[in-house]
């Protein structure tokens, strides 16, 4: 990504400063511009407090719990409802939801979202759990909210955060299987395409830390390289394929395997390296043509403000769930965009997932073409007047309601006891 870091270099020196100030000099002052441009945008709010012209003051925030199923429970002053659904890691993050999270949003005007998101992380020091411990919890409690938000708004979350860009999300199938053997993986893989009729498929690549055997193995030998053109070959030129590793390379190995990908025309490589080795990804990036994408478990909004304006990453990743909610996500799709860069979230499995990303797509002016999708399956019994929520075409069709645009089945919600801290 040489080039396009030169052009944007070139375009960045403007006013005579090229010619005013020394090399070392001029990339110090684009540093500075980038920064600024990037620290611009995360000043501006997400959700759109026009929509609401009264307090929306917050009186309780309830978890709920049915053995490994949660549900976030709002209510406003008013009278006003939301839920979400809990992702399934809240099995070992509900305390931080009850004892950390929950007492701040009581008393808070939901209208000041953006502020109560931002000074949440300052709140009893909770930045010291940032990650997934602090992101989970948090993003189901805002998840709710926009669901209350959009209720009273009569808009789909899409619409409190942004314009809608995407009545439909094209998606890929995202498949695991790099356990298993090239032949078993490949029928596994071909098992998940017939099922949703996939216009798009992303594989793994390399090892996974924790599932090697022997601590000191580096993978299964071989088998990226006999993947990389099998399902190619399998599948076709019509496919659009995408790859990643999980952090799994070092920088030398990443760059040896984005090449055979780009030889085969896939479309990302996504984590080729450990995600917090920031100047490491960029190395990467500088050495493959191919567009590097990552962020799933990225948790610093800093962090992909460096990613993004030092060229480390071309797609960014944000998880809805992981990174504390849709609107510190849509701050990172911002701050992608105005450098250029497209976004695809991390689409978390189980629950409910897939919605929350779609309305979250829905409102990315720069979402790539397709977005990570693991199936339909849920635990959770709703239902959806505005969407069938079935892959037609490769695309599902994002729900028009308010919130999120589905009705959660009384029944259902009833099995659920509130979580006492």
């Amino acid at each position: 990504m040489q080039a396009n870091r030169r052009q944007f270099l070139s375009t960045a020196l403007t006013g005579g400063l090229a010619a005013a100030l020394p090399l070392p000099s001029q990339a110090a002052e684009i540093r500075r511009m980038a920064y600024a441009r990037l620290d611009d945008i995360l000043k501006q709010p997400v959700l759109k407090r026009s929509l609401f012209t009264t307090p929306v003051m917050i009186e309780s925030v309830e978890l709920l719990r049915d053995r490994n199923s949660f549900i976030c429970r709002v209510r406003s002053t008013d009278g006003a409802e939301g839920l979400s659904v809990g992702h399934s890691s809240m099995n070992s993050l509900y305390p931080i939801f009850v004892n950390t999270l929950q007492p701040f949003f009581i008393g808070k005007d939901a209208r000041d979202l953006d502020l109560i998101i931002e000074k949440v992380y300052i709140y009893n020091l909770n930045f010291r759990l940032s990650g997934l411990a602090l992101g989970i919890p948090l993003a189901t409690i805002e998840f709710a909210i926009l669901d209350m938000l959009g209720r009273i708004a009569n808009r789909s979350m899409g619409q409190l955060i942004g314009d809608i860009h995407h009545t439909h999300v094209a998606v890929y199938q995202a498949t695991e299987y790099r356990e298993k053997s090239v032949e078993e993986s490949l029928a596994l893989i071909k098992r998940d395409v017939a099922e949703y009729n996939a216009h798009a498929l992303k594989i793994k690549v390399g090892g996974l830390m924790f599932m090697t055997r022997d601590m000191r193995a580096v993978g299964p030998k071989g088998r990226t390289e006999t993947m990389i053109p099998l399902i190619r070959e399998t599948f076709g030129d019509d496919m659009a394929l995408y790859a990643d590793a999980n952090g799994f390379y070092a920088v030398d190995e990443a760059i040896r395997v984005g090449r055979l990908l780009e030889a085969y025309g896939y479309g990302f490589f996504e984590e080729p390296i450990m995600f917090d080795w920031y100047e490491e990804t960029r190395q990467v990036a500088d050495g493959l043509t191919l567009p590097v994408a990552g962020g799933e478990q990225e948790y610093s909004l800093h962090g992909f403000r460096w990613l993004i304006a030092n060229d480390g990453l071309q797609i960014v990743q944000p998880d809805n769930y992981y990174f504390g909610g849709m609107i510190r996500s849509m701050q990172v799709a911002r701050m992608a965009q105005a450098f250029g860069k497209q976004c695809t979230p991390h689409m978390s499995g189980g629950g409910l997932g897939y919605l929350y990303m779609m309305h979250f797509v829905s409102a990315l002016p720069n979402a790539m073409a397709h977005h990570e999708f693991k199936g339909l399956n849920t635990q959770v019994k709703f239902d959806c007047p505005t969407s069938p929520l079935k892959v037609v075409h490769g695309k599902i069709k994002v729900p028009t309601g308010p919130g999120l645009g589905v009705d959660i089945d009384p029944a259902f919600l009833s099995s659920h006891e509130v979580v006492k801290g």
